[in-house]
């Protein structure tokens, strides 16, 4: 089986979410799948010359990654954009901007590699899974992993996560997961959310 035929088979659908008519994908769990799938995975943040990371034409600005499977790379260009999915000014850019380009521009670079490509070409569900088949494949572990994404997070949980991000030196701290979590403490994080987080800090 193929890099591609690996991911593509991948259901993504529990860990998407949709604003302003777009879904996303989970950066976080996207690519705890491709590691777990391939442990050898890397990603590239490409700088520009004057070690920024993020480009720019002095009017807008984009970022450039790019996620090597086995030997290859697909790399991805995505604008630097408000909530609003619109280019932001060059002058009004912040490093929250730009991170936020990165993660989302990494998880289409993982898509380029199969993994939840189906969402962006507006197609429900991967290749070869048909949507009367869903149920009967419904696992007891699907099932926990689905409830997993709603409840909110369990105190061991907690415990290890907060245990994991103690003393890191990268942009993985409590604030930043925060952030992409949009809560305002890790308290108020789901079950699923803080597990996935866990499953790339264990990683990494």
């Amino acid at each position: 089986m193929s890099i591609y035929e690996k991911l593509a088979a991948i259901n993504v659908n529990g860990h998407t979410e949709k604003k302003n008519g777009l879904t996303y994908l989970s950066w976080a769990w996207a690519w705890a799948e491709v590691k777990k799938a391939f442990p050898n995975a890397t990603y590239t943040i490409y700088e520009n010359a004057d070690g920024w990371f993020y480009h720019t034409d002095g009017k807008t600005a984009w970022v450039k990654t790019g996620v090597t499977i086995e030997g290859i790379e697909h790399i991805e260009y995505l604008p630097v954009m408000d909530n609003r999915n619109r280019s932001i000014p060059v002058a009004n850019i912040t490093s929250f901007d730009v991170n936020k380009a990165i993660q989302r521009s990494l998880t289409k670079a993982c898509a380029r590699h199969g993994l939840g490509l189906y969402i962006y070409a507006g197609e429900d569900l991967p290749d070869g899974e048909e949507p009367e088949q869903a149920p009967q494949r419904t696992t007891p572990a699907r099932r926990a992993a689905q409830k997993a994404t709603v409840e909110p997070v369990k105190q061991e949980t907690l415990v290890r996560l907060e245990k994991a991000l103690t003393g890191r030196i990268d942009t993985y701290d409590a604030d930043y997961v925060c952030r992409w979590a949009g809560v305002e403490n890790l308290t108020q994080l789901t079950e699923g959310q803080a597990l996935n987080v866990l499953s790339v800090l264990e990683r990494k």
